[in-house]
């Protein structure tokens, strides 16, 4: 039975791949060992604190487009750095962009100019004055041309009419072709979409919309009204409270128009960051944390967003120790303290009854009756 037992062990294992001496005895072979790869642990000893991942807070990102657009910034850049900083006071699971029709084709007077001096070094090259020290490359093809205007006239002509053709199949099919279309030109329609982005201006103001989405942002427009990008942003955010999807919420605006929803989410003891660049406003007043473009953008928030972490655990650990008055658990408990004292009282009771009974009938043992006296009692009655 022993060699038997030896031959057993001297099997390699799966996994970490260990061979156990021959020389082994009965003790070490029934005691149990659980291996994992790169720790041991037993199934009886729990793992420690520090190996288990904490749970990081929700993170919602509301940007209101129209009262703080990044006009000086280039726009994937300013997402971007503003999801990093964000993502400091937990996980980014929501982020939101609302604005109008306007704001999107709103053109920042930087791009006006390089889009200005890109025309001026066009007409040099086409005139012959100015030759580029490289050739210019198509990232699509890899063809090269040596005029800038070369370059955009081919991509438009071959590889934007082809990305059109894409684009058609993709709507036109259904089901499982739908699918498999979309898998086959995946590549091609993201090598197309990264290299138009360097080559063609965009149709539409400075392409704003589609660098927030590539940042991964959820671009909504809305109405050309007054305050209507306000009012939904608004509306997203309640309805983001109510369904407790968020832990911390961070906007981008100087409106004073959303103190209020600020206030109500205090009140429901969420967190607040305000990104604007009023140093006095309102809404950073009202905020937990207030922070300006330059801070989010040269990477100060993301340092700073350890102290406020630190502040607002130090916070939630003096709210559990301090004392607060809640008058339906105090009615509860002090009622059930009158039920104990009414059962204490009747036992008291109860006891002292019984104690007067007794107590008329204590007498030495030379005092108490004969059973002659007992029996002629009862005769008598």
């Amino acid at each position: 039975m022993l060699l038997k037992a030896r031959k057993i062990l001297s099997f390699p294992r799966h996994g970490n791949c260990f061979n156990l001496n021959s020389r082994i005895g009965i003790a070490d072979f029934t005691r149990p060992c659980y291996y994992t790869r790169g720790s041991c642990y037993s199934s009886s000893e729990p793992r420690s604190a520090s190996t288990q991942k904490p749970n990081r807070a929700n993170v919602a990102v509301f940007w209101d487009l129209d009262n703080k657009p990044p006009n000086s910034f280039p726009p994937f850049e300013a997402a971007t750095k503003l999801k990093a900083a964000s993502s400091s006071f937990g996980y980014v699971r929501h982020m939101v962009a609302y604005a109008n029709s306007h704001s999107f084709s709103y053109v920042p007077p930087v791009v006006r100019e390089q889009r200005k001096e890109r025309k001026l070094l066009d007409k040099l090259e086409n005139k012959g004055v100015i030759k580029p020290s490289e050739p210019y490359l198509c990232r699509v093809c890899g063809r090269k041309f040596y005029t800038n205007e070369k370059l955009v006239n081919h991509f438009r002509q071959i590889h934007e009419s082809e990305h059109k053709k894409r684009l058609s199949q993709i709507e036109s099919a259904r089901g499982k072709r739908r699918v498999n279309l979309v898998a086959k030109y995946a590549m091609k329609m993201e090598k197309y979409k990264n290299a138009a982005r360097d080559i063609l201006t965009p149709r539409v103001g400075c392409g704003l919309a589609d660098e927030l989405k590539r940042a991964g942002f959820w671009v909504q427009t809305v109405s050309d009204r007054p305050e209507a990008a306000d009012i939904a942003l608004r509306n997203h955010m309640i309805d983001m409270m109510d369904r407790r999807r968020a832990d911390c919420l961070v906007l981008v605006s100087d409106d004073s128009d959303f103190v209020g929803v600020i206030k109500e989410a205090r009140e429901r003891c969420l967190k607040t960051v305000v990104v604007g660049d009023i140093s006095d406003g309102a809404l950073k007043r009202t905020a937990d944390v207030g922070f300006s473009w330059k801070e989010i953008l040269m990477g100060k928030a993301k340092k700073e967003a350890v102290s406020v972490m630190g502040r607002w655990k130090d916070r939630e650990i003096l709210k559990r120790l301090e004392w607060t008055y809640d008058p339906e658990a105090e009615r509860k408990k002090y009622e059930f303290y009158d039920e104990i004292d009414e059962d204490i009282v009747r036992d008291i009771e109860g006891t002292e009854s019984g104690n007067d009974a007794q107590e008329d009938d204590v007498r030495g043992w030379w005092e108490l009756d004969s059973d002659s006296d007992i029996s002629s009692a009862e005769l008598s009655r």
